[in-house]
């Protein structure tokens, strides 16, 4: 952890404050985050352990407009655009992507399983728990430096991290994790595309995901699914996944394709992912559905279709079927009965 002499931090707390001034009065539609980040780490010392909250408040960026800004933009590349601080979160790209662990203890479950389909049905909770933590996450990471890196270890969780910025022009991020105990490493590298459609923006996460479980000599890739950022210009920001993401098990041959689900004109599959699992001669073995924000679940696939029937026939019309007109002999809904009948003794009086 750095720090500075008593008797000099008010000094550098000045000199970093006018080159923060400086930067935005000359250039108020960009911003430097090496200067923003070496003043914050002046203002605020932390001398026993991390920090617990942020040194100021996140500011709204839903009264911002920036349509004067963005409508030369459209169908261009994002990070080649001078972009308004005021869409960035304060974290590194390479500090976002230590939030794919969140859910480790996942991986600590599929090592500790034997059969092939169920590691796989976790391997891919795990895929989809990488992108939970982007829900209404609608800020943007800033652009690490080229070469700088970012270490975390998580005695508690029982691994550690060290990503790296690896290319600059495009932005590339790379990193590997390890367990403390040998029994898995998750590896990758990111490059996140975005681009602006008028009213969202789109992130094409290109760039391949690798888990290997150790103890089984097993290795897992997939490619993260699509990502956009909807309302910029006017209204609440919100975002959605979607696109097909493949699992394969390179080891036993399995395959696990997950679908996210677009929101539709009426939000009615939002946040939806449905999906199977396969063996290597191609004979499912589990159906996987749920919410990439809430949870998913991995049932049998015959279970699942007696499951949709089901819920397909609580659907059915009570009172009234399509038959024929016993007196024109023409197509027409009659009733079935019965809706009179009904004996409403027991029901409480709510007045």
């Amino acid at each position: 952890m750095l720090d500075f002499p008593a008797c000099n931090r008010t000094s550098f707390q000045h000199i970093h404050f006018c080159l923060i001034m400086e930067t935005l009065q000359t250039s108020p539609h960009t911003f430097c985050f090496d200067i923003l980040f070496s003043f914050l780490l002046v203002m605020q010392i932390f001398p026993h352990g991390t920090r617990k909250s942020l040194p100021a408040e996140m500011i709204s960026r839903n009264n911002f407009s920036v349509w004067s800004i963005l409508k030369k933009c459209i169908g261009m590349e994002l990070s080649k655009i001078a972009m308004p601080v005021v869409f960035n979160e304060p974290l590194s790209f390479l500090q976002r992507i230590s939030e794919y662990m969140e859910h480790t203890h996942l991986i600590h479950k599929a090592c500790s399983l034997s059969d092939s389909i169920e590691r796989m049905q976790v391997v891919a909770a795990f895929a989809v728990s990488a992108v939970a933590s982007q829900w209404e996450r609608t800020g943007k990471p800033f652009n690490p430096l080229l070469g700088e890196t970012f270490e975390l270890t998580r005695e508690d969780e029982g691994y550690r991290l060290i990503s790296e910025q690896v290319s600059h022009h495009p932005p590339v991020s790379a990193f590997h994790v390890e367990s403390l105990k040998q029994e898995f490493e998750f590896h990758g590298s990111i490059y996140p595309k975005l681009k602006f459609w008028g009213k969202s923006v789109e992130a094409e996460p290109k760039g391949t995901m690798t888990l290997e479980l150790l103890k089984h000599k097993e290795a897992y890739t997939w490619v993260n699914p699509m990502c956009c950022v909807h309302n910029i210009i006017l209204g609440k920001l919100w975002i959605e996944q979607y696109g097909a993401v493949e699992i394969t098990n390179h080891s036993t041959g399995d395959t696990c394709v997950l679908n996210f689900k677009p929101c539709g004109m009426f939000g009615k599959d939002l946040h939806k992912v449905e999906g199977y699992i396969q063996d290597k001669s191609k004979k499912k073995q589990r159906v996987i559905y749920g919410k990439w924000t809430e949870c998913i679940y991995g049932v049998d696939p015959k279970l699942y279709e007696t499951y949709k029937k089901t819920a397909n026939d609580s659907k059915k019309l009570k009172w009234f079927s399509l038959g024929t007109n016993p007196h024109s002999g023409a197509e027409d809904w009659l009733y079935a009965g019965g809706y009179f009948d009904r004996n409403y003794a027991d029901c409480p009086d709510i007045y």
